[in-house]
């Protein structure tokens, strides 16, 4: 029997709990840092030394953390269903815990690309991107991350893997930021919709929507079940 496919939209709230910071807490600055100063084209362009540091401490503080139970639930349900994961976040923590599907809509935070040529496309090995890394066109590499006010490269192919789901999970997401924010709104009509959060939402919820209230780990190990139980055998 074929397996049903899981779409999951995962967001900040996934990997908060592996200890990986948000980007804007609660005084609007990220590690210090105004976001304008470190995440925008415009910060490119003014200082690309501090956006690279920036950045190089984004990914050394990845390395130092790992995948918690809510990343390898959502990998663990790869044995009973298809699974697709469309993550907002940079991190590789998905893919740590085996998720083998996986589309990162910001970007990715382990690979960088041409300022020349955006098809060039490089991972990072450790942690460090410096001023001098070129790409073979001979132009300065930069963050493979989408910057605020830059156009979401990956949505198209989001949206389409959102039309093609049987079950669609939104977990540690406010479903605030937008497009990624409406992309459950793409799911066929009557698709079981679960979403993970500490907070509900405040979008109109339909009768085949279900709101967990609970934190990213323990909601997810609850849902793993929840479906292997209901949906695996059909």
């Amino acid at each position: 029997m074929e397996k049903k496919t899981i779409v999951v939209l995962s967001g900040a709230g996934v990997s908060a709990e592996s200890g990986v910071k948000t980007f804007r807490d609660h005084n609007g600055l990220w590690e210090n840092h105004r976001i304008e100063d470190v995440a925008t084209p415009e910060a490119w362009n003014r200082d690309q030394e501090l956006v690279l540091k920036f950045y190089n401490q984004r990914r050394k503080q990845a390395l130092e953390v790992e995948p918690n139970a809510a990343h390898y639930a959502i990998a663990e349900l790869e044995k009973f269903f298809e699974v697709k994961v469309i993550t907002q976040n940079v991190d590789n923590l998905h893919e740590r815990a085996g998720s083998t599907n996986v589309l990162h809509l910001h970007g990715e935070l382990f690979k960088a690309r041409s300022t020349k040529n955006p098809n060039l496309i490089y991972d990072i090995e450790g942690w460090e991107l410096k001023l001098g890394d070129l790409c073979e066109e001979g132009s300065q590499l930069r963050p493979h991350i989408v910057w605020f006010g830059e156009g979401v490269p990956m949505m198209e192919p989001a949206i389409e893997i959102a039309g093609k789901a049987d079950i669609f999970i939104v977990i540690g997401t406010s479903l605030v930021v937008y497009p990624a924010a409406g992309l459950y709104r793409y799911t066929k009509p009557d698709t079981p919709i679960y979403i993970i959060d500490v907070n509900r939402p405040d979008i109109n919820f339909s009768d085949n929507m279900t709101f967990i209230q609970d934190k990213a780990t323990s909601g997810m190990n609850y849902l793993k079940d929840l479906l292997i139980e209901k949906y695996s055998n059909s």
